[in-house]
C-alpha cells in the first residue's frame, strides 16, 4: 500500500484516486458497500489515510457526491437561457429528472441520506444553480413569492419525485407522473406570460412586482440606501410576496 500523511504534495492525487475508487464501489456495489477499509483497500491506501484527507467517511462521502454530480451541475451551470425563464425551469427539471434516474446511486448519496440541518455540497450547489434561474423569473415579474420560497418548493418537489421513482421498480416508473409534478409545481410558483381574467384579483400582481423589484435591485445595485437599510428592504419584499390572504388557496394551475 502507498503511503502517505495527507498533506504533502501528492495529497491531491491521492485524494483523487481514492474518490474514484469510492465511486466505482458505489457504482457497482451501492452505499452500503462504501466502508473506509473498503475503500482504502480499493485505492491501495492505508486506511488511515481516508481520515487524514477527508477527516472522517462523511467527509469522503460529501467527495463522493461532488464527484457525481459534476457532469450534471456542469450542465445545469450551462443552460442557455431562452427568453422565457419559466420555460428554462422546466428545462431545468428534466434535466434533474432525468440525472436522478440515470445516476440513482450518486443521487441517493446527496438526497437520500438526509440529516437534519445538513445537506451535502453538491446539493448545495444545485440549489444556488436553481435560485439564479428562479431570480431571473423574478426579473420577468412572473413569481408568485419570493425567490427563496420558489427554489425551495421548487427543490423539495423535485427530490421528491425522484427519490420516488427510484425507489420503484424499473418497469413500472412513468415518466409523465415527473411531467405532471413538473407542471404543478411550475403553475404554483410563476405567474401566466399572459395574465388569466380569473388571476386578477392583486395578489399575485403584488407577488410579482415585489420579486421583480427585488431582482432589479440585486441587477443595477441600490446605492441609495444603507448596508443596514437593503437586507431590510428585501425583507419585506418577500413578506410582501409570500403572504397569503386568510382564506386563500394555492393556484390551481
Amino acid at each position: 500500500m502507498v503511503a502517505d500523511d495527507g498533506t504533502g504534495p501528492t495529497s491531491e492525487p491521492l485524494r483523487a484516486r481514492i474518490v474514484l475508487a469510492a465511486a466505482g464501489l458505489l457504482e457497482s456495489e451501492g452505499l452500503d458497500a462504501l466502508s473506509t477499509r473498503a475503500v482504502a483497500a480499493r485505492a491501495d491506501v492505508p486506511p488511515p489515510t481516508i481520515f487524514r484527507l477527508f477527516g472522517d467517511k462523511d467527509g469522503l462521502l460529501e467527495a463522493v457526491g461532488e464527484y457525481g454530480f459534476e457532469t450534471y451541475l456542469k450542465f445545469k451551470g450551462q443552460l442557455s437561457a431562452t427568453g422565457d425563464p419559466v420555460q428554462d425551469l422546466r428545462v431545468a427539471w428534466d434535466l434533474h429528472i432525468r440525472f436522478g434516474l440515470v445516476q440513482p446511486a450518486y443521487y441517493t448519496l446527496v438526497y437520500g441520506q438526509a440529516r437534519p440541518g445538513h445537506l451535502p455540497r453538491a446539493g448545495r450547489r444545485a440549489v444556488a444553480e436553481l435560485q439564479k434561474m428562479m431570480t431571473r423569473v423574478a426579473a420577468a415579474g412572473r413569481l408568485r413569492m419570493s425567490v427563496e420560497r420558489a427554489t425551495a418548493v421548487m427543490h423539495a418537489a423535485g427530490m421528491g419525485t425522484i427519490l420516488t421513482m427510484i425507489s420503484a421498480p424499473p418497469e413500472t416508473r412513468d415518466l409523465e407522473t415527473a411531467d405532471a409534478a413538473r407542471d404543478v409545481v411550475i403553475a404554483a410558483i410563476t405567474t401566466p406570460a399572459t395574465p388569466n381574467a380569473g388571476d386578477g384579483d392583486g395578489r399575485h400582481d403584488t407577488a410579482a412586482a415585489a420579486m421583480a423589484l427585488r431582482a432589479a435591485l440585486h441587477r443595477d445595485g441600490a446605492s441609495a440606501l444603507s448596508a443596514a437599510e437593503q437586507p431590510l428592504l428585501i425583507e419585506w419584499l418577500n413578506r410582501l410576496a409570500d403572504s397569503r390572504p386568510e382564506g386563500a388557496t394555492p393556484p390551481a394551475g
